[in-house]
């Protein structure tokens, strides 16, 4: 693994203005060098990038499946909307990681469905930019075959 692709939908680029008591006050940018700095410390390099299309999304997850690099997906709003996105992913064969800096699950009811969860390698939300993180350092820790020892 040398490549893993950050992608980000819609009014994501509005983050660290957009609502912080829900999103928090940290922005794209600041979450993008956050998860760079960790992932050039393991020799990964990362693709980053925002749209508020969705065929965008789309195109770039065919793209990292079909290339068998990993994805981080926050898709914002289209997490409960995308069937298109939820077809990539599975269409390509993605590795993917949902993640939401909210916890979706304690807040308004049409957020609690994902169109994507069931495609994905898994699910953090409600860590803010941590979620990322996490996301980022599961894709970077080997396979474990049982419990975690100290």
């Amino acid at each position: 693994m040398t490549t893993i692709h950050v992608l980000n939908g819609p009014n994501l680029n509005l983050l660290g203005t957009r609502e912080p008591a829900t999103y928090g006050r940290a922005t794209l940018a600041d979450i993008e060098t956050g998860l760079a700095a960790l992932a050039g410390a393991h020799g990964v390099s990362l693709v980053f990038r925002q749209s508020n299309h969705e065929g965008d999304l789309v195109t770039w997850i065919q793209a990292a499946g079909q290339a068998g690099e990993p994805v981080i997906l926050n898709a914002g709003a289209y997490t409960h909307t995308s069937i298109a996105i939820r077809d990539a992913i599975a269409g390509t064969g993605a590795e993917v990681i949902e993640v939401h800096l909210s916890n979706v699950h304690a807040r308004e009811p049409f957020r609690h469905h994902s169109a994507i969860s069931a495609v994905a390698k898994g699910v953090i939300a409600g860590f803010g930019p941590l979620s990322y993180e996490l996301a980022l350092r599961a894709l970077l820790a080997p396979a474990a075959d049982g419990p975690l020892t100290a």
